[in-house]
C-alpha cells in the first residue's frame, strides 16, 4: 500500500477541514507517511495561516486531530496529525 492510499478517508477529512479554516486553501498540502500500521499526516499550510490551524493554546489543532482520528476508524489505521511550520 502506498503512502497516498494509507488512510484515504482520514486524509480527505483532514484536507476538507483545513481548507475550510485557512484563508489560502490552495496552499494546503497533506502528505501521508506510513510506518507499519501507523500513518502520520503532515499538514503544510501558508505561513499566514499556521496560527488559524493551530488556534489558541492548540485548541483548533486538537479538535482537528480528534475528528481525523475518528475518521481513521473507517480506514482501520492509527493516524496522527502533524502541522508542519512553513
Amino acid at each position: 500500500m502506498s503512502d497516498a492510499e494509507a488512510a484515504p478517508c482520514a486524509q480527505a477529512v483532514l484536507e476538507h477541514i483545513v481548507r475550510s479554516v485557512v484563508e489560502a486553501p490552495e496552499a494546503v498540502r497533506v502528505v501521508a507517511v506510513t510506518d507499519g500500521d501507523d500513518v502520520r499526516l503532515d499538514v503544510h499550510v501558508d505561513r499566514a495561516d499556521i496560527g488559524r490551524v493551530i488556534g489558541r493554546r492548540g485548541r483548533v489543532a486538537g479538535a482537528i486531530r480528534t475528528v481525523v482520528r475518528a475518521a481513521a476508524v473507517n480506514d482501520g489505521r492509527s493516524v496522527s496529525v502533524d502541522f508542519v511550520e512553513p
